[in-house]
């Protein structure tokens, strides 16, 4: 869709935009593939309860919840600005947002019910590692957990 947008528009691309841009969708996709190495071959798309696999608590996951999502979402959207395909990148990560919020509202009460992953991984930030201090944790907890601790 991307390339669609650039042809149709006749966009310009942009070197330092599009420079920048390439960067941090490398770095993405690089904390994309690290969350391959901890979950190996029990990386998928569909949504598990953990107590098959265990609770990954290694690479990224020490410091969020859900890595390869925030990952795939930062992909989505610098991809197609790279080339200044503004519009795409809009549609695309609101899809993707409104997707991921629907998954995760099936995904997070299943692995919340886990005691094994409520010690283990529930008290981290769903997507940004914490940067602002507590002000924005209660926020990134799932209601359960917002519940049990109030």
């Amino acid at each position: 869709a991307a390339w669609v947008e650039v042809v149709r528009r006749d966009l310009l691309w942009l070197p330092a935009r599009g420079l920048a841009l390439g960067a941090l969708f490398t770095v993405a996709n690089g904390m994309r593939w690290g969350v391959v190495r901890p979950l190996g071959h029990h990386r998928n798309l569909h949504v598990m309860n953990s107590r098959v696999i265990g609770v990954i608590s290694g690479g990224p996951f020490r410091f969020v919840r859900h890595p390869n999502d925030a990952a795939v979402f930062i992909e989505l959207a610098t991809l197609p600005l790279i080339h200044t395909a503004w519009l795409t990148a809009v549609l695309g990560t609101a899809g993707h947002a409104w997707v991921l919020s629907r998954r995760l509202a099936v995904e997070d009460p299943l692995l919340i019910g886990s005691p094994e992953y409520r010690a283990v991984i529930a008290g981290k930030p769903r997507f940004a590692p914490r940067l602002f201090g507590d002000r924005l944790e209660s926020r990134s907890k799932p209601a359960a957990l917002r519940q049990e601790s109030e």
